[in-house]
């Protein structure tokens, strides 16, 4: 399949300007009807279904506007008229499907990434070494140890301080360093205020522990913020990947597309050749006459004689 270089593509715009409408009465004449007969083709080009209507009036307008550019004389540069504008609509078209297409790519991407299946993810937490580090790489993953934590928070208001079972946070029923960290820190603040002064000592470890619970969660929050961020930057990346239809559909819409564009400047190339014809006829024709009606005057000037 020859494909057009873009030197010719640039060479057919540039001649389709040229292009020039009639000089004599007869053809001015025939150029003011043209335009009415391009109301009726719409309603064979124009897509009416239930879910999509292309718009007749502004395929009309389409017609109207390459017949005021280029002036078609006669029924073949009609019909060469016709299919350029019957081109340009189906390449308007191919623009549109392609960004359909890219669309739907776009957005399938997106919701399929949106529909993860949470209890794919924990399971993902479980098999790993690491699970509350693993949790931490993901905005879901530290929202679920910020719940955890808030669970351990309510734990000491209402009991007054860190107890055994408190301190063992879900973590899929195996051992983890945010346990771990919270076991320290009960039995450290368990030392600290051992022995101290009933009511008021309490008070104090429990204010002590609230006070490192929040900075527990303070930490998971900044945490969960980067990981907004880069969740957001890696989804952008995803979606401009997908920025291009899939491989077979997008070879459909280039082949389609490049078998219009060749229909649409031979169907120029054509009417150029027409009307550069008919622009040389037309400037005969007065130099003709005018010859003739000097023989005329001659031959008369002769019988005068």
């Amino acid at each position: 399949m020859k494909m057009i270089s873009e030197q010719k593509l640039a060479a057919n715009r540039r001649n389709s300007l040229k292009s020039t409408g009639p000089k004599t009465l007869r053809g001015k004449a025939v150029v003011s009807r043209n335009a009415l007969r391009y109301g009726v083709l719409a309603d064979a080009m124009v897509v009416k279904g239930h879910a999509v209507k292309e718009s007749a009036r502004k395929y009309e307008e389409l017609c109207q506007e390459l017949h005021e550019s280029l002036t078609p004389v006669g029924l073949l540069e009609e019909m060469l008229t016709g299919q350029i504008a019957a081109v340009t609509w189906r390449l308007r078209r191919v623009r549109k499907a392609e960004s359909g297409e890219i669309a739907l790519s776009v957005d399938e991407g997106q919701r399929r990434r949106s529909q993860l299946n949470p209890e794919m993810v924990r399971q993902a937490w479980k098999m790993s070494s690491d699970v509350v580090g693993t949790m931490e790489e993901s905005v879901m993953g530290n929202e679920t140890l910020i719940y955890w934590l808030e669970k351990v928070r309510t734990q000491v208001k209402l009991q007054g301080k860190l107890t055994e079972e408190a301190v063992k946070i879900p973590g899929f029923g195996r051992p983890n360093s945010m346990s771990d960290r919270l076991e320290k820190i009960r039995l450290g603040l368990s030392k600290q205020h051992e022995g101290g002064d009933g009511p008021q000592n309490a008070d104090k470890e429990k204010s002590h522990t609230l006070e490192l619970i929040d900075d527990m969660v303070l930490e998971k929050n900044i945490l969960r913020e980067a990981c907004e961020k880069r969740e957001q930057v890696e989804e952008a990346a995803r979606q401009s990947a997908e920025v291009l239809p899939k491989e077979e559909t997008l070879g459909k819409i280039m082949r389609y597309e490049s078998a219009l564009e060749r229909q649409l400047f031979r169907a120029m190339n054509q009417l150029e050749r027409l009307q550069e014809r008919r622009r040389k006829n037309d400037e005969k024709e007065p130099l003709s006459e005018k010859h003739e009606n000097a023989k005329q005057s001659q031959l008369e000037n002769d019988k005068i004689a």
